[in-house]
């Protein structure tokens, strides 16, 4: 018996197990269905390499009607890390806080405490930022346990990418500072040319040794248990084949995820009840879990050709990975944990944007992110990309083989605030079924409307004067079937 149950050992539930147990007073269990990070995954240019691994509980959603159209089955694979450290185990390791209105908005519509104002000082709180540019500007932290910098190792395709932002009215700033509407080299969850995933950083350091804190991993938690005033006071959980229950006098959270959360309350009985009467599951609170469901959605194709014959000799402008993953630079890293395997890969960039639909009323609301990448789908000669994205042979042949072995540059605009609304729902009672995944992407006609603007933008930055006058490069003459 303990005191809190964390489920999920994530990004979250490895910081609320951790803050939690420095009570000596309280017992605490976290529960993680995968087990421990590897080597592997330490590396910082392995996120793509991690998916589809059983460090990833390997989600995928339904075909969808508007969208998918080169991936196969019309399905989107959805990447979730199954591993201490959860999905921050597995990401790209890009460090971006939320829009400070968007926390404002949460506690307008009555996330009381979610205000911009009263979560900064735990943003703070969390960080160990080793950028001194930004690390004493009153945003940012020194000295907590997730350690937070940029990549030792950037392109010059990059910084170009934050140059040609200035054309367009968006400045180079930090963009967890002050205001958020501009271009940056990113900060990334990176330490010692590592991966500092929220395990390494919560678990790994004093917390390893508090005896009033159980971290168990390959622990499949399969329902909330509830007494008859409706609460939560334990779970049941199998492990190594065997079935345990464990209960907890004051709380039991959930940190499964979007998708584990929604779907371990509703094998539980919390949730919409025609639902869960489908699947047999006695209904405790009916109530809409695993509605409202929204994911940004970018589309791949907006890539450009810089001109190699301009490129100095031992410059490194694309991340080509025959290039980047060579003996020499493998024993580098091993050995000293530097080169370009300690750096973050082709996501060098990232640019907040407006598009014509923003809000008006807050003008440092993006709509949009552009993600910046030194390198293309291509880069790694269709070997893990391709496979892990979901690409089909057609639509690889036709608008990514092209590209192999060339210098080529991507901008990705991310939608930051679909109004298309999806849901999750339970497959079966089975907690060993995946649930149902469909964000209906594009549903809502102006999100399409919306991600056109957002792509012309993004056209008109990677096909402007700083690119063509460093690399000569030119955008691609492939339609994008």
């Amino acid at each position: 018996q303990y005191d809190y149950i964390v489920v999920g050992a994530g990004s979250a539930g490895c910081v609320v197990a951790s803050r939690l147990s420095e009570d000596p007073k309280i017992k605490v269990l976290l529960l993680e269905a995968g087990g421990s990070e590897s080597l592997v995954s330490d590396i910082p240019q392995t996120p793509v390499m991690m998916q589809g691994t059983p460090l990833d509980w390997q989600y995928e959603t339904v075909p969808q009607e508007n969208s998918c159209y080169g991936l196969e089955g019309r399905r989107s694979k959805w990447p979730r890390g199954k591993v201490l450290g959860g999905s921050s185990a597995i990401n790209y390791m890009m460090y971006v806080r939320g829009n400070r209105h968007d926390f404002d908005d949460w506690a307008a519509r009555g996330a009381y405490g979610w205000s911009y104002r009263e979560v900064l000082p735990y943003f703070i709180r969390a960080e160990d930022n080793q950028d001194p540019d930004i690390a004493y500007n009153g945003y940012h932290g020194r000295g907590g346990p997730l350690t937070v910098q940029r990549s030792k190792m950037v392109s010059p395709l990059a910084h170009t990418f934050v140059e040609a932002g200035k054309l367009f009215g968006y400045p180079n700033i930090d963009v967890n500072g002050r205001t958020q509407a501009g271009f940056t080299i990113p900060q990334a969850t990176i330490r010692r040319g590592g991966r500092c995933s929220s395990a390494k950083a919560y678990l790994l350091g004093d917390a390893r040794y508090r005896a009033n804190l159980h971290v168990v991993t390959f622990a499949f938690v399969i329902r909330v248990l509830f007494n008859e005033l409706k609460e939560a006071v334990g779970v049941v959980f199998d492990r190594l084949g065997e079935r345990h229950q464990v209960f907890a006098t004051r709380e039991v959270i959930l940190s499964a995820g979007s998708i584990g959360s929604a779907q371990l309350l509703m094998l539980s009985g919390v949730g919409p009840r025609n639902e869960l009467s489908r699947h047999g599951i006695p209904v405790i609170s009916d109530l809409p879990v695993g509605r409202n469901l929204q994911d940004h959605i970018y589309p791949l194709g907006l890539n450009f050709i810089a001109d190699d014959s301009l490129r100095p000799k031992g410059v490194t402008w694309t991340y080509i990975q025959s290039r980047v993953h060579t003996l020499p630079n493998i024993l580098k890293y091993m050995s000293f944990a530097k080169g370009p395997i300690a750096s973050i890969g082709a996501l060098e960039g990232l640019g907040f944007i407006r598009t014509s639909f923003a809000n008006n009323t807050f003008p440092d609301w993006p709509d949009f992110q552009i993600h910046f990448l030194s390198g293309c789908i291509s880069s790694d000669d269709g070997y893990v990309f391709r496979k892990n994205i979901g690409i089909t042979e057609f639509q690889w042949q036709k608008t990514f083989f092209p590209f192999v072995q060339k210098e080529c540059f991507t901008l990705l605009p991310v939608m930051l605030k679909p109004k298309s609304v999806g849901y999750i729902k339970l497959r079966s009672a089975n907690p060993y079924h995946h649930p149902i995944i469909n964000p209906r992407y594009f549903t809502h006609p102006e999100d399409l409307e919306k991600m056109a603007d957002a792509m012309e933008i993004s056209f008109r930055i990677g096909n402007s004067a700083p690119f063509r006058k460093k690399y000569n490069s030119q955008p691609s003459q492939i339609v994008v079937p």
